[in-house]
Formats: structure tokens, sequence, C-alpha cells
């Protein structure tokens, strides 16, 4: 088997923050606080590769050449679990467009359906496709599919954590994508849920149990 193309982010403070989403105990309140700090994390590594461009710039003693950014963002979250990491985004960035593509997975085959698509023209930008959870792949490589139709070249694939059979999945369905995540875990049980995983992570967020 070919090794796994995938990015996992090994700062300290993100082992510290994956294992307070890991944790049972965790109210909601508290997820959705630990979810930022941990999106920001992850989101500054998936953007390291951005372009920049060279402008002059009067700081109080001279004129001197600075660097700014001199590419484009997109940021899509795959609704719902995915809106919990897009704020993170929309703070860092400011020139950044927003999509949003809604995705069901029916828990006896755990195929996901499309129910809403709304993207940007995603051409000349960077796009960040969001969702916290890379399990089978199959909702990621349907929502990434949509984005290259929409105009998307250069897409990051940006999970908090990840079972190898979604990267697999992503690795075969598009090779060109970067997968950034905070944790590749062990494997999928039965109905396809990460192990050890951290349990629906849109119910957690959003406190529908």
């Amino acid at each position: 088997m070919s090794p796994l193309a995938v990015d996992v982010i090994s700062h300290p403070l993100a082992k510290q923050l994956v294992s307070e989403l890991r944790d049972k105990l965790t109210p909601p309140e508290h997820y959705r606080r630990v979810c930022h700090k941990l999106t920001t994390m992850l989101v500054l590594e998936a953007t390291t590769g951005l372009q920049t461009a060279s402008k002059k710039v009067d700081t109080p003693l001279e004129t001197t050449d600075c660097d700014v950014l001199g590419e484009g963002l997109a940021v899509v979250p795959i609704l719902r679990a995915g809106l919990g990491m897009l704020d993170a985004v929309t703070e860092l960035f400011d020139d950044v467009k927003v999509g949003y593509i809604g995705l069901e997975r029916a828990h006896d085959t755990a195929v996901a359906h499309r129910y809403y698509c709304k993207l940007p023209d995603l051409k000349g930008r960077r796009v960040l496709c969001l969702d916290p959870m890379l399990a089978t792949g199959g909702s990621a490589s349907q929502a990434i599919s949509f984005m290259k139709a929409n105009g998307a070249e250069r897409v990051v694939m940006v999970s908090v954590i990840a079972a190898p059979e979604g990267v697999s999945r992503l690795n075969l369905d598009h090779p060109d994508v970067r997968i950034v995540t905070a944790a590749l875990d062990r494997e999928l049980d039965p109905r396809k849920y990460i192990l050890p995983g951290l349990g629906d992570f849109g119910d957690r967020l959003f406190g529908t149990f």
C-alpha cells in the first residue's frame, strides 16, 4: 500500500486541543472555543504557500519594501459541522470569498447527497475546504469536485481529524489536493465513524444531542 499523503500538524498545543475535543465531558461552549483555536492553527499551516507581493511602506523613519499577501483566498465549509471552522478563517484573512456546500450522509449507506451548493467564482484563488471529520472521504471528494467545476485550481482540505480511509480516498480522487489535519486516527468502525474519534462533531459543536 502506498504511503498516505497527509500533513499532520505536530505542535504541542494542537495535540492538547485535540485531546479536549475528544473528551466526552467537554461542553459545547468550550468545544466551540477549542475548535476556533485549533482551526486557526490548521489554517495557518494550510496557507503557508500563499503567494506574496512587494509593497512600499512608509515607516516613521523611512520607506521600505514589505511583503503583503498577493493571492486571494476562498473558503468553503461543508455544512453543517464545517461552519464551526469558518470564523477562524475570516478573522485571519480580509480578502476571502465564502461558499457553502451542504452534504448529508445517509446512516445506512454512508453515502452523502447534496442538498445545497452556493459557490463564488473560485478561479485564481487558493481554496480551503473545511470539514472537521474526514471519515470515508466521500463527502470531501464530492465537495472538491464541485469546487473544481466552479473554477478552483488549488484546493487544500482542512480537517480536525482524519481516518486513513478518507485520506486514501482523497489521495486517489484528487491527488493534487493537500490535506492538513491535526490527527490521523486509526480506522473507521462498521458505521463509518472515526476511531478513536470524537463523536459527532456537529452535535457536540451545536449541542444537538
